[in-house]
C-alpha cells in the first residue's frame, strides 16, 4: 500500500489524457466545433486498439505452447470474447462519429491532409497478429501499405510480419488435433463413407422422383456432381495442395480436416471447447468485416467519391478491403463440408472417454 492516497485523476492521468485535443483548425485561426468529436472519436479507437493487442498477446502466449493446455483454450476464448465486445463498441462508435454532417467535416477536413487512418500503426499490428496474409493485402495507389508510415512504425509492422501468428498457432494447434485418428477408429475414412452415402441418398432421390421433368433433374443431377466435385478435392490431399497453393485455401490439409472434425463433432463434451475457440475466430473475422464495410459506407456518406485525406480513392479501397482481407476464410468455408447429423452419428460414431488412454494423456490436449 502507498503511503499516499491514490487519487482517481492521478491514477488515469488525466490531465494528460484530457489535454491531447489539438484541434488543427485553431491553429489555423478558424476553430471547427466538430474537429473536437473527431479527435477524440479517433483517439477512443486507438485507446481500444491498444487493449484489443493486450488481448491478442494474451492469446498468443497461450496457443504458443506445445502441447495446449485445456484450460488455456479457454482463457484464450475468454480474451477473444472481450475482443468481441469491443470490436461492437468500435462499430457503434461510428453512430457518434455520423452526428458531424459532411458539411461539418468540410470546415475542417483540408487541415488533416496528408493524415489518414491508413495509418493507424495499431490497427495493422492487430492484423498482422491476427495473421493477415501480406500476400493478400491490397496496395494503397499502387504502393504497398507499410509505404504511408514513418521508419520506425515501418520498422514495427515488418518486424510483426516475421513473427508467428494466431493464425500460425491455430494451424499447428489443429495439426496436433489427436481425435482424427486413434485405437481403431479413422476419422477421414468414416466421414468419407458417410459423404458417400450423402451423396448417393440425394443422386437417387434425384432419379427416383417422378415429379420432376428430364431437364429439371438433369440440373439437379449436375448439382450433385459439383457438390460431390468439392468433397473429392476435400479428400484428394494433393489437389488440396493445387488449391491451396491457388490460395482457395490456407489452412494445411491436416488442419483443415481438424477444423471440420471439430465442428462436426462440437457436441462432445472434449470438441466444446475447441469449437468455441473456432467459432470466435470466425466472429473476429466477421466483425473486422462488418467494421471495415461500416466505415466504408461512413467515408462514402461523408466526402462521396472524394479522394481521401491519406490520397487514396477512399471509400472505394475501404470496400475492397472488407471483401478481400479475411484472415479466417477456410473457417467459414467448413460450412461447404458439413454433412446432416443423422450421417454422422450413424457412419462416424465418435468415441472418446473409456478409451482415453489410447491417445496418450498428451493427446487429449492438442
Amino acid at each position: 500500500m502507498s503511503d499516499a492516497p491514490l487519487y482517481y485523476g492521478d491514477y488515469l492521468k488525466l490531465d494528460r489524457l484530457l489535454d491531447c485535443q489539438d484541434l488543427e483548425s485553431t491553429r489555423q485561426g478558424a476553430t471547427a466545433h466538430d474537429e473536437m468529436l473527431f479527435i477524440i472519436v479517433h483517439q477512443a479507437y486507438e485507446l481500444w486498439f491498444k487493449q484489443t493487442l493486450w488481448e491478442l498477446d494474451a492469446v498468443l502466449g497461450h496457443f504458443s505452447a506445445e502441447p495446449v493446455e485445456e484450460r488455456d483454450v479457454g482463457r484464450a476464448v475468454g480474451h477473444l470474447d472481450r475482443i468481441l465486445e469491443i470490436q461492437r463498441v468500435l462499430m457503434d462508435q461510428i453512430d457518434v462519429l455520423e452526428t458531424m454532417t459532411p458539411l461539418d467535416f468540410l470546415d475542417f477536413r483540408d487541415y488533416l491532409v496528408p493524415a489518414s487512418g491508413f495509418q493507424s500503426v495499431q490497427f495493422r499490428l492487430i492484423e498482422n497478429r491476427l495473421g493477415m496474409d501480406p500476400a493478400r493485402r491490397l496496395d494503397i495507389e499502387g504502393t504497398p501499405y507499410k509505404a504511408r508510415f514513418t521508419d520506425a512504425d515501418r520498422e514495427r509492422l515488418r518486424a510483426s510480419e516475421t513473427r508467428p501468428s494466431l493464425f500460425d498457432h491455430v494451424e499447428r494447434w489443429l495439426e496436433r488435433t489427436p481425435f482424427l485418428e486413434f485405437g481403431d477408429f479413422d476419422f477421414w475414412a468414416a466421414y468419407r463413407e458417410a459423404v458417400d452415402t450423402m451423396l448417393a441418398n440425394e443422386r437417387r432421390f434425384v432419379e427416383d422422383n417422378p415429379t420432376l421433368p428430364p431437364e429439371k433433374k438433369a440440373r439437379e443431377l449436375k448439382s450433385v456432381d459439383r457438390t460431390a466435385e468439392q468433397f473429392e478435392a476435400l479428400f484428394d490431399r494433393e489437389r488440396y495442395a493445387a488449391l491451396r497453393d491457388e490460395g482457395t485455401f490456407r489452412l494445411s490439409h491436416r488442419a483443415f480436416q481438424a477444423a471440420l472434425l471439430i465442428n462436426l463433432y462440437r457436441d462432445e463434451p472434449i470438441l466444446q471447447l475447441p469449437f468455441r475457440m473456432l467459432a470466435a475466430l470466425m466472429d473476429v473475422d466477421e466483425n473486422l468485416t462488418k467494421w471495415r464495410y461500416r466505415h466504408a459506407l461512413m467515408v462514402l456518406r461523408m466526402i462521396g467519391t472524394k479522394v481521401g485525406t491519406g490520397g487514396s480513392s477512399g471509400h472505394e479501397y475501404l470496400r475492397r478491403t472488407a471483401e478481400q482481407h479475411k484472415i479466417f476464410g477456410d473457417l467459414f468455408k467448413i460450412s461447404t463440408f458439413l454433412i446432416p447429423r443423422r450421417h454422422v452419428r450413424r457412419a462416424m460414431g465418435f468415441r472418446f472417454g473409456a478409451d482415453r488412454g489410447e491417445a496418450g494423456e498428451s493427446g487429449a490436449r492438442p
